[in-house]
C-alpha cells in the first residue's frame, strides 16, 4: 500500500455518473492527488437496503455504474480498494431465493445462518442477551420461506441482509469466488466489511472472538495468495483494536475522529496525545467515512463500563456528542440514534465539517492532524469537498447515515473544488503525498496540555505541525529542497491572523 492519501467514495455519488465519470474526475481535475481510491460497494445492486452493502451478486458490477472493464481501466491509473462483505448477502440474492424455494433440498441450505444452526440445543435468556449487536434488539428475523417453512434467520444488520455461515462449503466457495473476481480485475486491496460479526458460537458474544481472529487470518492468507492486502473494519473498544492490529495487515484508526473533535471541544490535546502514544501504526487514518462518527471506539466497553474504561470518560463523551449536535445546529441529532431508521448505538451521523460548526480553519487543522498521525490517510468524498449535512436526502430516505452521503450532480464536484477551503485541503494532501519526511520517523513532541506538536524527520528533511487548542494558533513548517530555506503553510487567508511565532 502506498504511503499516500487515499480517497473513499461511491462510484456514483461524487461524479454524478458511474465508474467512467469517476475515472474522468480522477484523471482531471484530481489527477495525481490520491495514491489510491476505495470504491464503496459497486456490486449488483448498489441501490438495495443498505447502499450496496447488501449485495445480490458480489461478483458482478452493477450495470448502472459500468462493468468490470471500467474497474480494470481505473486500476491502470490508480490503486483500487474494494469491499468484501463477508458477513451477509441480500435476501434477493439467487442463493437465498433458491434456498427459500427448496429449503433443505437447496444446494445453498447450509449457506444461511438460522437460529437452530447456532443453538441446536436451544438458547438461554443469558446467551441471547450476551450476543453483541450494534443496534437494538436481537439479530434474528422471522421469515416464511417460499416453500412454506418458517425459519428464524440470523440478521445482524437488517432483515434484508441475511448472515452466512462462512465455514460451510457453500460459504467458503462463495467468498473465494468474490476474491477471484476482484483479483482477476486488478483489485490489490480489499476491506473486510462487518467481519467482526462473521463467526457465531453459542455461549459467546458472537463478536471478535478467537475464532473470528482465526477466520480473518485464514481469509487474509487467501487474499495474499492472490496478491491482495487486507484491511479489517471493526468498531470496538480501543484495546480490542490494538489487539486486532497485531494480527492483520491494516486496521482503521476509528478512535481518531472523535478524539480530534474532543480536542477542539475541550480545548485540550491530552486525550489525543495519550492515544497517539499507544495506538497501532499499521492503521488507515480517517476523520469521516460512509458511516457515522464512531463513539464506541473511544468509550468504555459496553459490557463493563466500570471495568473497561475508554479513552474518554463517559461524562466527557456525552458532552462531546451534545457539542457536535450544537455545532450542527441540531441536524446531527435528527440523524442519530432513535431519530433515524438505522438505529446504530455507537455513531453520530454528521459530516465532519458540520461537526466542527462549519469552521474552515478548524476543519483544515483537523485534516492536518490526520495527515501527521502515523498511518495511511483516507479522505471521504464529502469531506474532500468540505461538504455540509444533506438534510434533503435525510428527509427523503429517513436513513440517518444519508446525512453524509450526498449525491453530487454532474459537474458539481468540479465547482466545489474551486472553493478556497478545498484548495487548501488539496495543498495539504499534496504535501503529505510528496514530502520525504513522511517516510521517516514520527515524533510526538513534549508540550503543555493545550498544545499538540508532531514532527516527521528523515535525514535532513522534516515536517512539523504545532497547534494550540485554546486559541487555534498554529504553525506548519517543513523543509524545502537542499539550500532552500524552510517553508511555512498558513492555510491561506483563513489563518493568517492565528499563527504561532
Amino acid at each position: 500500500m502506498k504511503n499516500q492519501v487515499q480517497l473513499i467514495t461511491y462510484a456514483d455519488r461524487l461524479s454524478g455518473g458511474g465508474l467512467p465519470e469517476l475515472h474522468a474526475l480522477l484523471r482531471a481535475p484530481l489527477a495525481g492527488v490520491f495514491g489510491a481510491v476505495h470504491i464503496l460497494p459497486f456490486f449488483h445492486r448498489v441501490d438495495g437496503a443498505d447502499a450496496g452493502f447488501d449485495p445480490i451478486d458480489h461478483t458482478q458490477v452493477d450495470a448502472q455504474l459500468g462493468g468490470w472493464h471500467d474497474i480494470k481501466s481505473l486500476t491502470q491509473d490508480v490503486d483500487v480498494m474494494a469491499d468484501v462483505i463477508v458477513n451477509h448477502m441480500s435476501s434477493d440474492s439467487p442463493q437465498f431465493l433458491d434456498y427459500s424455494a427448496k429449503g433443505a433440498d437447496s444446494e445453498y441450505a447450509g449457506l444461511f445462518l438460522t437460529f437452530d444452526a447456532v443453538f441446536p440445543q436451544r438458547a438461554t435468556e443469558r446467551e441471547l442477551l450476551g450476543i453483541y449487536r450494534p443496534r437494538p434488539g436481537l439479530p434474528f428475523t422471522h421469515a416464511t420461506l417460499k416453500n412454506g417453512e418458517h425459519r428464524l434467520l440470523w440478521t445482524t444488520f437488517t432483515p434484508k441482509q441475511i448472515d452466512i455461515d462462512v465455514h460451510s462449503p457453500a460459504g467458503q466457495q462463495y467468498l473465494q469466488g468474490i476474491l477471484r473476481a476482484l483479483s482477476d480485475n486488478g483489485i490489490r486491496m480489499v476491506r473486510l466489511d462487518a467481519v467482526g460479526y462473521a463467526i457465531k458460537r453459542a455461549g459467546t458474544s458472537c463478536f471478535m472472538m478467537p475464532e473470528t481472529f482465526a477466520f480473518i487470518g485464514e481469509f487474509a492468507q487467501q487474499a495474499k495468495a492472490l496478491g491482495m492486502e487486507v484491511l479489517v473494519e471493526v468498531h470496538s473498544h480501543y484495546r480490542q483494536q490494538i489487539e486486532i492490529a497485531q494480527r492483520v495487515d491494516w486496521v482503521y484508526d476509528f478512535a481518531l475522529p472523535p478524539l480530534v473533535l474532543h480536542a477542539f471541544a475541550f480545548k485540550t490535546a491530552e486525550r489525543l496525545k495519550h492515544w497517539l502514544s499507544i495506538r497501532p501504526a499499521n492503521a488507515l487514518t480517517v476523520l469521516d467515512t460512509h458511516d457515522g462518527i464512531g463513539i464506541i471506539d473511544i468509550g468504555s466497553a459496553a459490557a463493563d463500563r466500570a471495568g473497561n474504561p475508554g479513552l474518554v470518560p463517559d461524562d466527557e463523551l456525552d458532552h462531546l456528542v451534545d457539542w457536535v449536535h450544537d455545532n450542527s445546529r441540531g441536524q446531527s441529532r435528527e440523524a442519530t440514534g432513535a431519530a433515524a431508521s438505522n438505529l446504530d448505538l455507537y455513531q453520530v451521523n454528521c459530516t465532519f465539517f458540520d461537526a466542527l460548526g462549519g469552521d474552515e480553519r478548524a476543519y483544515l487543522l483537523a485534516r492536518a492532524i490526520q495527515f501527521f498521525v502515523p498511518g495511511v490517510p483516507q479522505v471521504y468524498y464529502v469531506g474532500l469537498l468540505a461538504g455540509a449535512n444533506d438534510m434533503e436526502l435525510l428527509q427523503r430516505t429517513g436513513v440517518g447515515r444519508d446525512i453524509n452521503r450526498r449525491r453530487y450532480a454532474m459537474g458539481e464536484a468540479e465547482r466545489e473544488l474551486d472553493r478556497p477551503v478545498v484548495q487548501a485541503l488539496l495543498e495539504l494532501i499534496r504535501l503529505r503525498n510528496t514530502h520525504p519526511a513522511f517516510s521517516g520517523r514520527f515524533e510526538l513532541l513534549d508540550t503543555d496540555g493545550q498544545t499538540l506538536s508532531m514532527r516527521w524527520r528523515q535525514r535532513d528533511s522534516f515536517a512539523e505541525l504545532t497547534l494550540h487548542l485554546g486559541s487555534l494558533a498554529h504553525s506548519l513548517r517543513y523543509s524545502a529542497e537542499p539550500g532552500v530555506p524552510e517553508r511555512m503553510v498558513l492555510f491561506g487567508r483563513i489563518a493568517a491572523d492565528a499563527t504561532l511565532p
